[in-house]
């Protein structure tokens, strides 16, 4: 069995190096695709392959045609919607996720930017603390529950909204249950966005959400940058000067929207939520042992395209 770790945005290196050893260790073959530069690379690599571990690499219909032997591809990370689910159903192919391998380098980011806004974007101004104030938390996945586990140190007071989580988990976290996206947004200070993104949440973030954070709100997305409505958000930036948005994820308009309004907003250049050595290398192995489970066992435990 050949497994091709194709990564244009490569592993650390004693990711990769953890990863070959748990697949040679099972008696699977490694190959390696780094830093590449075309489509055309990933083609021709993927052709022998029975596996690919993946990072934020784009796989799609052309990909799984041309990788005739393929049937498992994990996705080294909690979102997937850079894998065309349908296309691999139709083909046999099983996707699989690591969720929870990324959530507290991605929970940490959410404070370091968050911090950087309240202190004004470091310009030398005054600026507020965390403590005592209100944060929202816009899905409590994996991701969301380290948010408010570092969120309770800064001394916030904590709440959540997601309608997959019984109110009694949110609860037992310390956090208090919210039911409704308008009221999560109209009585939280800050938020952080986790939700995917999907047909029900796309653009789903908008003038109308942004507009109801309190005076001095901060809106942190580390998710996807299409569930923001990018005019929306200038709008309601346009109107309320108080408002800040930070962001893991540069969206479409980031040099009209740096260039209107400045530093009440910051994007980082490159999605950096999960670029930690702890996170490459806790998602890089999971992806590699479940690659072990699902060709020697048929265990397919994370698979998301059921």
């Amino acid at each position: 069995m050949k497994v091709l770790v194709a990564t244009e945005k490569p592993f650390a290196t004693v990711a990769v190096e953890g990863i070959a050893k748990v697949l040679t260790e099972a008696g699977m073959e490694v190959a390696l695709l780094e830093k590449y530069t075309d489509k055309s690379q990933l083609l021709d690599a993927v052709a022998d392959a029975d596996a690919i571990i993946i990072r934020s690499d784009k796989i799609d219909a052309e990909v799984m045609d041309a990788a005739k032997q393929l049937k498992i591809i994990v996705r080294a990370g909690a979102g997937y919607d850079n894998v065309d689910l349908a296309a691999a159903t139709v083909r046999g192919i099983v996707v699989q996720n690591t969720p929870g391998q990324n959530s507290n380098a991605v929970a940490e980011l959410v404070f370091g930017m968050l911090v950087m806004a309240v202190r004004n974007m470091y310009n030398g101004t005054s600026g507020s603390e965390l403590k005592e104030k209100t944060l929202g938390i816009h899905a409590f996945g994996q991701v969301g529950r380290n948010v408010a586990r570092i969120a309770k140190g800064f001394g916030m007071e904590v709440s959540a909204l997601d309608p997959f989580c019984p109110d009694e988990v949110i609860v037992e976290a310390g956090v208090k249950p919210v039911h409704s996206v308008e009221d999560l947004y109209s009585n939280n200070k800050f938020v952080s966005l986790h939700i995917p993104a999907n047909d029900q949440t796309r653009r789903s973030v908008g003038y109308d959400l942004i507009t109801r954070l309190p005076k001095g709100g901060v809106l942190v997305n580390t998710a996807r940058k299409e569930v923001i409505d990018e005019e929306g958000l200038a709008k309601a930036l346009r109107e309320r000067p108080d408002l800040k948005y930070v962001a893991d994820i540069r969206p479409d308009s980031a040099d009209s929207l740096i260039a209107e309004f400045g530093d009440r907003v910051f994007f980082t250049p490159k999605k950096m939520g999960a670029q930690t050595a702890e996170a490459n290398i806790n998602a890089g192995i999971a992806a590699a042992r479940q690659i072990v489970d699902f060709l020697r066992d048929g265990i397919n435990r994370y698979q998301v395209n059921k």
